[in-house]
């Protein structure tokens, strides 16, 4: 039996989550959610993300209608972003995520250190 005959949904259950389950992707819902409309410089300060990489990732959420982008014709240029419906929506199961991490640092910290003490021969 194929994989695809076992999962039919799942190459597009990858395709989704290969978009919104990337790092920084979560990292950008998780501040919009918590600060509401942000200008470009304000995500790319907090995050401290890469401006390339911030402009490649607020194109993809937008793409994919998490996020907004509104662009202010003043001088200096200005440009927010906020979350969509869309991606209100995926603010619980992104914050929940972003908690479970927080949690779970020190244990997961703690597991690192272990494999690599067991590790270090081979």
């Amino acid at each position: 039996m194929k994989t695809q005959d076992q999962c039919p949904q799942c190459s597009r259950i990858n395709e989704v989550l290969s978009r919104v389950g990337d790092r920084w992707s979560v990292l950008i819902v998780i501040s919009l959610a918590r600060y509401g409309t942000l200008r470009f410089n304000e995500l790319k300060r907090n995050l401290g993300i890469s401006q390339r990489m911030l402009s490649r990732t607020l194109r993809e959420l937008e793409r994919d209608g998490l996020v907004n982008r509104t662009y202010h014709p003043t001088i200096p240029p200005k440009v927010e972003y906020n979350l969509t419906p869309m991606g209100e929506s995926f603010r619980q199961p992104v914050e929940i995520l972003g908690q479970w991490a927080l949690d779970n640092i020190t244990n997961i910290d703690a597991a690192r250190e272990k494999f690599e003490a067991n590790h270090a021969d081979a």
